[in-house]
């Protein structure tokens, strides 16, 4: 899923106004050595591990949680042992510091980001015959790319640094002058410093404790699980669960530990949420609908197809997406206006007050402004980059025009600045909403004869990787702030870990597209929703609404008004009676399963039971350690998903299938 569903829920809002007296006597390394060789041989480990995870999640569910603490953990974790082992033999020279730390969440972060703007599991997917078959579409070989690592990779190398230089201008002006939270940059900053406080110490080694232990539990628990899945139909993520009809119609536990503990991360709501759509969809409409065939929509139409009950699963969630998007967009966009204004008035009416800053403050701004990064640097390099991407990014897609391009390229900077800023007030960031955007400009301007549908995927590529590492480096230049890492360290990091993420994204997408054959097809083990649905849109925006089955435009726009009316409900309960916003749920989250089902859901509702009843039983403890838990059954159960994908790929097979019948089966004469 979209990262707009990503927000942190941080335990931790407000800084610790002592916390930098710990470190008073500590130096604090120039920006080289917090660059250190083994920081990103750290990195680089992390990264195959954290793209194999993204990846995975964007061809399930789409649903990725905040990875920024797995990050921070796992770096403490490999290099604290890496620095144990050196300093048993007597040869440690460095000692390891949370600004090496930061150093490598940020690179790890970035790699990862590039798996999920990168847009393998959707824009990128959705440009393939497979996707435009599978839709029962009739357009020409123009609106249907063949994917190529060759191209894929070149593509990701023109278009994913460009919001880098966009946002680093303005760096001083988001921390410093609007003292912008960042709240998932915020909570891994405070995660790593008291990683790295003597008082911490102790606290941290029980957490890596349980991180191992959860990892390889699930790690294991996966290869246990392969052994019975012999065909797609075998294993436990097709046992059903609550009984054959539930199982039908996509109810069932499917035994990923991945999503337990994804549910575990993601807020209570977005997990009801989900729930909220899965019934409301699979447990109500699509069977009431079901009963329209031959009426609403053809008898003839395969199962798959967007003129049968599939257009309504899925153009009702786009309609949904849209509206959760349009008004986010409008209520942040709105936020940052309001923001830059009162920014703006309250500089004006207070310049003969001297304001006094702490001593965290004091020393955090220090520092922060120490290593500047020349502002000649970042506009030279914005140039540099959009000159060859205006040349390059036609000469892969012959369906843009350089002209298109050179708008995107105007625009983008302030779109990234939105998009940063509203991070910063929210922690949402809109990357998938300006992406979608560009789908419907320029696709509707392209048009369906002269390939829009690929050319509009294509824009949305360029567009979702300008705002999405905006934001994502904006959050890493506030993690920093609070560890007293260079800026010029985090961008050095943030462009290391995105020229990674650029081949890696790309080679970990082609493994799963070659060793799963119905990889994007609705009920295969790795459906990749969005693949479909940025087809979908891309469709819709060249090709209108008349191909739509009967009611569906109706349909569309109920749940688009119904998605503004519900957003509008949040934000009013959560100024007059914030206490109750808990209760009411989030439409993006509802829209995911209307297309999917409710199998990884349940996953998700039992992590969030999981960690209710253990804040219940004991709140400290599970505040300490339930991220450690969480991020060793993501991370284990995701390292799991390369062994098996190299063994699909050598053609090697599990030796048993598990699988449950009903008894009218059973009983049948063979």
């Amino acid at each position: 899923m979209d990262r707009d569903l990503e927000k942190a829920n941080p335990k931790e809002d407000t800084e610790e106004t002592t916390e930098e007296l710990a470190f008073a006597d500590v130096r604090v390394p120039p920006w080289r050595e917090q660059l250190t060789i083994r920081a990103f041989v750290v990195s680089f480990i992390l990264n195959i591990m954290f793209t194999f995870i993204v990846m995975k999640l964007n061809l399930t569910t789409g649903i990725i949680p905040s990875l920024n603490v797995s990050a921070g953990l796992l770096g403490f974790f490999f290099v604290k042992t890496w620095t144990k082992i050196l300093e048993y033999f007597g040869m440690l020279k460095q000692p390891f510091t949370r600004q090496e730390n930061t150093v490598i969440q940020t690179c790890v972060v970035a790699c990862s980001g590039i798996a999920f703007s990168g847009g393998a599991g959707s824009y990128i997917l959705g440009m393939t015959e497979r996707i435009s078959k599978a839709a029962g579409e009739e357009y020409g070989p123009s609106n249907t790319k063949t994917l190529a690592l060759s191209w894929m990779i070149g593509f990701m190398f023109v278009v994913s640094f460009m919001g880098l230089f966009s946002v680093v201008p303005l760096r001083k002006i988001m921390i410093i002058d609007f003292k912008l939270k960042y709240p998932s940059g915020t909570a891994t900053a405070h995660l790593i410093n008291s990683f790295h406080t003597p008082s911490g110490a102790e606290l941290a080694k029980k957490k890596v404790r349980e991180l191992g232990k959860f990892f390889s539990f699930s790690f294991f628990w996966g290869l246990f699980q392969w052994f019975f899945s012999a065909t797609e139909d075998c294993g436990f993520s097709n046992f059903p669960t609550f009984g054959i009809k539930a199982y039908k119609s996509r109810f069932y536990f499917d035994f990923s530990a991945t999503y337990v503990g994804v549910g575990m991360i993601c807020p209570y709501i977005i997990n009801i949420s989900l729930m909220i759509g899965a019934i409301l969809s699979w447990g109500i409409m699509w069977p009431l609908i079901g009963t329209k065939k031959g009426d609403w929509y053809s008898k003839d139409v395969s199962a798959s197809s967007l003129h049968g009950i599939q257009g309504y699963r899925v153009f009702i969630s786009i309609a949904i997406i849209l509206g959760d998007g349009l008004y986010n967009f409008m209520a942040v966009f709105g936020r940052t206006m309001y923001g830059l204004y009162k920014q703006k008035k309250d500089k004006s009416t207070n310049l003969m007050t001297e304001e006094h800053e702490s001593f965290d403050d004091e020393r955090r701004t220090k520092y922060f402004l120490q290593d500047q990064i020349p502002l000649w640097f970042a506009i030279a390099g914005y140039i540099a980059l959009a000159a060859v991407a205006i040349v390059v990014v036609p000469l892969i897609f012959h369906q843009i025009k350089w002209y298109h391009v050179l708008l995107m390229y105007f625009v983008a900077p302030v779109m990234g600045f939105c998009n940063a800023y509203g991070a910063g007030l929210t922690d949402w960031s809109l990357a998938s909403t300006y992406g979608k955007l560009a789908i419907f400009v320029i696709g509707g301007w392209v048009g369906a004869s002269q390939g829009g549908i690929v050319a509009g995927l294509a824009a949305c590529g360029v567009m979702m990787n300008i705002v999405s590492t905006a934001s994502d480096l904006s959050q890493d230049f506030r993690a920093g702030y609070l560890t007293l890492a260079s800026p010029r360290s985090m961008f050095i990091s943030q462009v290391i870990g995105t020229a990674m993420g650029c081949v890696m994204s790309p080679c970990v997408f082609w493994i799963f597209y070659k060793a799963f054959p119905d990889l994007g097809l609705s009920g295969s083990q790795y459906a990749a929703p969005y693949g479909s649905i940025y087809r979908s849109m891309a469709s819709l925006g060249v090709e209108g609404f008349s191909a739509l089955p009967k009611y569906c435009l109706l349909l569309c726009i109920i749940f688009f008004v119904a998605s503004f009316v519900v957003n509008g409900i949040r934000d009013v309960v959560e100024k007059w009676w914030p206490r109750w916003k808990g209760f009411i749920p989030v439409p993006m989250a509802m829209a995911i399963p209307f297309y999917l089902g409710g199998y990884f859901v349940i996953d998700m509702c039992v992590g969030s039971l999981i960690l209710f009843i253990w804040e219940y039983r004991n709140k400290a403890k599970a505040d300490a350690f339930a991220p450690s838990v969480a991020s060793g059954l993501i991370c284990g159960d995701g390292i799991w998903t390369l062994p098996s994908s190299l063994l699909a790929l050598a053609g090697v097979k599990p030796p048993m299938c598990l699988q449950v019948i009903s008894r009218a089966q059973a009983q049948a004469p063979a």
